[in-house]
């Protein structure tokens, strides 16, 4: 069992991690950040919740580049195949459930 204080955690660098669990392949993870990520492509589905903070999130949808602002209780969710970039406004705290090992 595990009691996490998501408002709490804070990282030595931008996308540090707390893993949370692994269950049958997929991860479940608590970032901190307070930069951008990098345009990438998961290998599978990923579910992105803002638990604080606010992030802006630009993805690709037919060629075109669309960005959408997060807040806090805000769920993105990239399908196989999305292209995405998380761009937080100033410090966010991020839940990520995603394949193990994806990008």
């Amino acid at each position: 069992m595990k009691i996490i204080r998501s408002k709490a955690f804070t990282a030595e660098r931008a996308w540090g991690a707390l893993d949370i669990a692994r269950m049958n392949g997929i991860t479940t993870r608590l970032h901190w950040t307070d930069q951008p990520y990098k345009w990438h492509v998961n290998d599978g589905e990923e579910v992105f919740v803002v638990l604080d903070g606010r992030v802006q999130m630009r993805y690709r949808e037919q060629g075109q580049e669309r960005q959408v602002l997060l807040e806090a209780g805000d769920i993105f969710y990239a399908s196989v195949g999305t292209e995405h970039v998380a761009h937080p406004q100033g410090e966010a705290r991020i839940l990520v459930i995603e394949t193990e090992g994806s990008v």
